[in-house]
Parts: structure tokens; C-alpha cells; sequence
């Protein structure tokens, strides 16, 4: 479009990629997003020096604070989005529930009061009946969500969200509503312009969640009738009118599975994360849109110009262990590449990323690392090319969750459309597969792959700089076929695995009781080592990657990884890591909050800490009983992960 861009950065995001992508860059600030991103007059000053015309506030921070979109204003800087007024309604939910009701949008009843005292609300909680959802007023993107289940937890979980409100949004009132259960979630693309029109641009289906946070969303919503489709998209349409919308917003509801009415839940007055799936069904340009619109343009579209085409989804990538609850994670992107071609599909994939390879993801802020975005002619279709581009993604250095999300493209009733918000916790046995052992053609890759290299190929695609003959494992004596035992680790089992050479690229491995006859040819590729290797007459492929003490392998049904074992001498160094039964930091964070005291007795189970890392909140629970001996840390201190938090009294305290 010719528009030129200055990005704003805080010190952490110095060598970013969206800072090297901009024609001009400022810096805003420390790491705190408070000192920085949510600098509201350190931004407007960068803007105001670089002779910027309009901000773009992207999908978080502060695009959805009236009170910035006021600041614009008075200072003669076009806000790319919606009025403060109609951010001010619709952000505060209370105020737009009301607003909702007057325009004739379903609503779910609940409590969105001035009161906030702790009694009217868990009377209000009681009178709506358990369970309940606690909400913050302002803000979405799952923060500042808890579910009560009962009375007895609900003064805890009201606690925990409006500290993490507070984080997230400066604000820490709360509504209450009744909880529905397995609902799925549907929203609504809007778009609106100064001349009076707003058009839907069809529906999302964002149900699979964890913490109230998507993880993969698609378009069109699956199994709604063409009724129900325009019926929940003119309802989308009133709620924007009902505050003269303008710009991109998305209208969020509540669907019953099985009458299909929905409920209003929340509007988002910016462009989602997600709205990549609606751009590919529709074959629009939701940001060109924008600042069109932003320019004081007509929609490019009416309602009568827009068709569905096709299916999309969109898988996010985060830096997470989804076996771990799905724990946030942090560290350096050691290795990133794709063994796909973007050009070779024709516009049917989209990477969407913020980051390269040997970039780090902060603690401070959220650990997605990229949006792989597909179309398809049918749901079926995209769903496979989804599951392709997933297992061609290929990252180590950090765990992620694209494991998970393959074996959610595997799964039988995601492929069915069978989906709720309650997916994942109530198809969590088939998610997570348990007593699963890597197969003996997965450890002979492995063992092969380590063995073959004359020089160890490491994350970077780089090799290592040792002239060490014992880094290379060959057939060097004539007539003599090499054998050797290759240790490969994982979740906690020692593997061996035997590889003869048998000369050339033939070998023979042993491994958990089979023998294989095994065939290898070696490329490189995108700076891992492409692998097509023969077991027992059946070939197929993976990349190899090495990692410091771990190697990856990134195959056609998914990523495996392996440790190898240290030496003697280093797992005895290491043996005097903590144990299973102390309270340690599971990441770096920031202590939000102390709840013991020296001398305290605790019981098993108990919240000793609550931690704020990666924008949301953790609280680390007593390992067991026992006396509080030592608190090394307090409030707003930064730890890093696997700090010690807790000392018992029969603990040796550093």
C-alpha cells in the first residue's frame, strides 16, 4: 500500500523481527510492559516524533483502552480502530451486557454491578447458582477468567482473577455470570465504516481452549445450518450498531451445541489473532481493510458482495509443555525452519510469525511463536494440509505444543466436529496418550543418525568445531564390521541401541528386543539433516537435529525427542539438583505475592506463592506438609526458572 511504518520496541525486543522490518524504530522502554508497551505517552511521543499519522495498536496491550484512543485523538493521531466510546462500552462488559439486552442480542443473565465488595458478589455467585464464571470488566483474551465451581472455591478463584486483571488491564472490578457447560465458541467477524455501513464477514469456531485461551480456530464454524449462520451474524451486526462501530471487532458468543440459540458474550473492539481463517474464506485483506477504513474510506464490500469459499484453520504455536498443563515456556529458538515451500501451494498456507531463528521468547510476554494458517476446499481437506504443515514446522531449543497439536488433527471426534470448550479436558485421556514408548525405528533413526556424522550437526545447522576423533563412529578397519551401543533417554528410560556398520549405507540395529536391517541416504535441508532411512524394506523420512544434550527428531507423525545420557561423572554433578519435593520456580517470573510465613506449618497441597510470568498467573503449591523454614524471595522479585522459592525445616537453606 506505500505506507511507510515505524515500529515501537521495549529493551528485550531490541533485535525483534518486526523492529527490523519497519522503515523506522523507537524505543519505549524497560521489559515491564507497564514501562513500556502500555507506555501510553512514551508511545504517543514516538509517534509525535517520527511524524506518524495513525497508530496501529495491534491484537493486545493497549487496543482495546479508550483512554490511549482518547490520547490519539487529542493529538491529532488517527487510532486504527474503533471510537473511544465504543471501546469504553463494549470493553466494559457490564455496560455492554446492558447494551446488548436494549439491541435485542441474547444474553446470558448475571451480576455486572458497581458493587465489587467480596460479600455481593458471592452472594450474587449463590443467587446465580454454582458454577459460576468470574470475569474481569475490561480486557478478553482469557485473562483475568476463572471458573468457580463451588462456594467453597470461589473466593480463592475471585482473588486469583482480579490479580491477574490487574496485570493485564489496570482494572480489577469483575462480573459474574452463570457458568454454561460444554458450550461451543462462536464469533462473529464485524467491520464497520463512517458512512453508516457494518457488514459480517461470517463466523469462527474458537471452542478448543486451555485457560480460557484458544489454540486453534476455523472458519466457517462447523454444522451450523445457513439459518443459523445468518441469524448469529445480523445479531453481531446489532451489537455493532448499537455503539456506531467502526473498524474491525469481533462479537463473541456462547452456542448450544444442541438447539444451536447463542448468547452474547463479549465484543473485542480490535482484529483478533485469529482473523487470518476469515481472510482465506473470504479473500479479504482485514488489515488493508483497516486503514482504509482508518482513512475515512468506504467498506470495500457490502453484505451481498461476501461468499464463503472453502475451509480454514489456524493452529498457534506456542512455546509450552502441553503435558505439563500446558506451562508456558522460555528460552532461545535454537533451531527454526519449515521443510515446505510456501510458493509451492499457492496461497493455500500461511506462516505468520514474529520471530527467527536464535530469537528468544521473554518471559515478559506472551510465548507464541507463530500462526500456521491453511485453506482447504472442505473442512476435511484443510484439516489434513494442517496436519502436514504442523509436522513440517520444525523447532527446537524449547518445548512447544506442536505435538499436541497434531494429535488434535488425529483425533477422531475433532475431525468430527464433535467440539466444546470442555474438549480437551474431556478428551484428555486420547490427547494424552499415556505409557507411550518411542517404536524401535524411531530409536535406530536416532542411533544412526548420531552415529554416521563425522562432525555432529548442531541446532544452528552449523557443525561442531572439534577435530575429536570421537565424534566421528566409522568403519575404518578393513574387513571389520563397526559395532558400538548409542544411549538414547526419554521421559525418564534409558534405551540402548546397537548399530553395526555393515559398510556404505547399510547397518544393522538392535534395539527393545527387535534386529533391523537399515538402510540410510543423508540430505541437507534448511539447515537440518533430511533423513530417508529403510527399516526391514519400509522407507521413510525425518530431519534430524542435534541440541546441546538432546536430539530431534522431526518425522511425518510428529516430533520426538531424545536425550543423550551423560556421563558418569556429569549425572553426578548433577544429582544434586532439587528433588521432586521442593517448591521451585517451573519458569522465570516476577513474585506477585507471598502467602506464608517462616515458622507457618503447611500441608500438602497448600498456595505458598502466587508467580506472574509469561502475562498470567501461577501459584506454586506446598510439595508436601512440613514447617516453613525460609523464604529467600519476596514480592516483585524476578526469579529464574527452578529458583528454590521454600525451605522446610529439614532442608539445607543456600
Amino acid at each position: 500500500m506505500g505506507i511507510q511504518t515505524v515500529a515501537v520496541y521495549s529493551e528485550p525486543d531490541r533485535k525483534s523481527l518486526h523492529v527490523d522490518m519497519a522503515d523506522q524504530a523507537c524505543h519505549i522502554g524497560p521489559a515491564s510492559s507497564n514501562e513500556s508497551y502500555l507506555n501510553q505517552q512514551r508511545i504517543i511521543e514516538s509517534a509525535m516524533k517520527t511524524g506518524a499519522q495513525a497508530i496501529h495498536p495491534g491484537y493486545g496491550f493497549l487496543s482495546q483502552s479508550p483512554e490511549f484512543a482518547q490520547l490519539c485523538a487529542d493529538n491529532g493521531i488517527i487510532f486504527i480502530g474503533p471510537s473511544p466510546r465504543a471501546i469504553g462500552d463494549m470493553g466494559i462488559k457490564s455496560t455492554s451486557k446492558t447494551l446488548m439486552e436494549n439491541a435485542g442480542v441474547p444474553i446470558i443473565k448475571g451480576y455486572h454491578g458497581d458493587d465489587q465488595s467480596i460479600q455481593k458478589l458471592k452472594f450474587e455467585a449463590k443467587k446465580i447458582g454454582f458454577p459460576v464464571m468470574i470475569k474481569a470488566f475490561r480486557g478478553g483474551g482469557g485473562k483475568g477468567m476463572r471458573v468457580a465451581l463451588s462456594e467453597e472455591e470461589f473466593e480463592q478463584q475471585l482473588e486469583s482473577a482480579k490479580r491477574e486483571s490487574m496485570k493485564s488491564f489496570g482494572d480489577d472490578a469483575m462480573l459474574v455470570e452463570k457458568y454454561v457447560q460444554r458450550p461451543r465458541h462462536v464469533e462473529v467477524q464485524v467491520f464497520g465504516d463512517h458512512h453508516g455501513n457494518c457488514v459480517y464477514l461470517f463466523e469462527r469456531d474458537c471452542s478448543v481452549q486451555r485457560r480460557h485461551q484458544k489454540i486453534i480456530e476455523e472458519a466457517p464454524a462447523p454444522g451450523i445450518s445457513e439459518e443459523t449462520r445468518r441469524s448469529i451474524g445480523e445479531a453481531a451486526v446489532k451489537a455493532a450498531k448499537a455503539v456506531d462501530y467502526v473498524g474491525a471487532g469481533t462479537v463473541e458468543f456462547i452456542l448450544d451445541p444442541v438447539r444451536h440459540e447463542f448468547f452474547f458474550m463479549e465484543m473485542n473492539t480490535r482484529l483478533q489473532v485469529e482473523h487470518p481463517v476469515t481472510e482465506m474464506i473470504t479473500g479479504t485483506d482485514l488489515v488493508a481493510w483497516q486503514l482504509k477504513v482508518a482513512a475515512g474510506e468506504r467498506l470495500p464490500l457490502l453484505q451481498k458482495d461476501l461468499q464463503i469459499r472453502g475451509h480454514s484453520f489456524e493452529a498457534r504455536v506456542y512455546a509450552e509443555n502441553p503435558e505439563d498443563n500446558f506451562m508456558p515456556g522460555a528460552g532461545s529458538l535454537t533451531h527454526l525452519s519449515q521443510d515446505f515451500d510456501l510458493k509451492d501451494y499457492g496461497g493455500t498456507i500461511r506462516v505468520e510469525s514474529g520471530v527467527r531463528q536464535g530469537d528468544q521468547v521473554s518471559v515478559h510476554y506472551d510465548p507464541m511463536i507463530a500462526k500456521l494458517v491453511v485453506w482447504g476446499e472442505d473442512r476435511s481437506s484443510a484439516l489434513r494440509r494442517l496436519r502436514s504443515v504442523l509436522t513440517g514446522y520444525h523447532i527446537s531449543g524449547l518445548s512447544t505444543n506442536i505435538n499436541f497439536l497434531t494429535r488434535l488433527c488425529d483425533n477422531a471426534a475433532f475431525q468430527a466436529a464433535d467440539v466444546s470448550t470442555d474438549f480437551i479436558k474431556e478428551r484428555h485421556s486420547e490427547l494424552f496418550p499415556e505409557g507411550q514408548s518411542p517404536s524401535p525405528e524411531q530409536l535406530a533413526g536416532a542411533a544412526v543418525a548420531l552415529s554416521i556424522q563425522p562432525k555432529v550437526v548442531q541446532s544452528d545447522g552449523s557443525a561442531a568445531a572439534r577435530n575429536d576423533p570421537f565424534d566421528t563412529i566409522k568403519n575404518w578397519r578393513l574387513n571389520y564390521n563397526h559395532s558400538h551401543i548409542v544411549k538414547l533417554k526419554q521421559k525418564g528410560k534409558e534405551y540402548d541401541v546397537r548399530v553395526i556398520s555393515k559398510g556404505g549405507s547399510d547397518y544393522r540395529v538392535s534395539t527393545s528386543g527387535k534386529d533391523m536391517k537399515v538402510e540410510v541416504a543423508v540430505e541437507d535441508l534448511n539447515g537440518s539433516q533430511q533423513f530417508h532411512i529403510t527399516v526391514d524394506g519400509t522407507t521413510s523420512r525425518f530431519s534430524f537435529v542435534r541440541d546441546q544434550a538432546k536430539v530431534m527428531l522431526f518425522t511425518q507423525d510428529g516430533n520426538v525427542e531424545f536425550e543423550v545420557p551423560a556421563f558418569k561423572y556429569e549425572s553426578l554433578l548433577a544429582s544434586k539438583e532439587s528433588g521432586a519435593d521442593e517448591a521451585r520456580a517451573p519458569m522465570p517470573g516476577v513474585i506477585e505475592k507471598v502467602m506464608i510465613h517462616p515458622g507457618q506449618k503447611v500441608e500438602a497441597g497448600q498456595p505458598l506463592i502466587v508467580m506472574i510470568a509469561m502475562k498470567m498467573e501461577y501459584v506454586i503449591k506446598a510439595p508436601r506438609g512440613g514447617v516453613i523454614k525460609k523464604i529467600p524471595v519476596k514480592q516483585g522479585e524476578n526469579v529464574k526458572k527452578n529458583a528454590q522459592l521454600v525451605y522446610y525445616e529439614d532442608q539445607t537453606a543456600s
